[in-house]
């Protein structure tokens, strides 16, 4: 007898085409105004505690809840309605790379750990960039099909900033 083993990814990408040039792109991962525009998925406000873009250097976004069926969710699986991502800078090559780790300390019954996050920049042309976003799964598949679902949003709130200030 045989068995099949299925494994989940080690790592999920996302990829998007932005109007708008690789240092408009690069402003919106590295500083608190591009940061607190995007960050988060749909239904959460963000504000940047701490933001240090050096290697070596360390971020803290609070994402707060803001539509009460979110809310609601949350308060009735026992998780708090703000959470704080924590990451540390591995790697900065401007406006081209970045890289982090993040701290995932914030699930219930599970020791924390680190996953890794590479965030590769390229200009296609003056106003045309291409966008990867390549992150760690995390330590089961629900939370990360939970984790990619939150980063396609946060990246689609990116591009839609991008595009608007391009005047699309």
């Amino acid at each position: 007898m045989t068995s099949t083993k299925t494994t989940r990814p080690a790592q999920f990408t996302i990829e998007r085409t932005v109007r708008g040039s690789a240092d408009a792109v690069w402003r919106m991962w590295t500083t608190r105004e591009g940061l607190e525009a995007w960050w988060g998925p749909d239904g959460f406000r963000s504000s940047v505690r701490h933001l240090d873009v050096r290697v070596g250097g360390r971020f803290e976004i609070a994402m707060t809840a803001t539509k009460p069926d979110i809310i609601r969710f949350l308060e009735s699986s026992g998780l708090p309605t703000t959470s704080v991502a924590k990451g540390d800078y591995t790697e900065i090559t401007p406006p081209r790379r970045l890289a982090y780790t993040n701290a995932v300390d914030f699930v219930p019954g599970v020791a924390p750990y680190r996953t890794t996050t590479l965030v590769e920049i390229t200009a296609i042309d003056e106003q045309t960039t291409r966008l990867v976003v390549t992150n760690d799964a995390m330590h089961d598949a629900h939370w990360t099909s939970m984790a990619s679902q939150g980063w396609e949003q946060q990246i689609n709130k990116l591009v839609s900033i991008c595009d608007a200030r391009v005047g699309g």
